[in-house]
């Protein structure tokens, strides 16, 4: 349960830095920077932190299906 949370918490510090951070803090610095035809902070404030939310799901289940099958293997291993 614990490594859970400090998944979880890992996992939306990292989203917050890209979507608070990225997007609106460092937005400005980030401008001069161009991505598809698009602004960089700009990008990031839009599809950005979506995406990488999107990508924060799959490496939690990632995640859990590794812990998961550590819990199995421990608790098949005490019975």
């Amino acid at each position: 349960m614990e490594k859970n949370i400090q998944y979880v918490a890992i996992l939306l510090a990292i989203w917050f830095i890209v979507s608070f951070g990225f997007g609106i803090l460092f937005a400005d610095t980030l401008n001069h920077f161009r991505i598809g035809g698009f602004k960089l902070g700009f990008w990031f404030a839009q599809q950005g932190s979506i995406i990488v939310f999107v990508i924060l799901i799959f490496v939690y289940i990632r995640l859990m299906n590794i812990l998961d099958a550590k819990f199995k293997t421990e608790q098949s291993s005490e019975n």
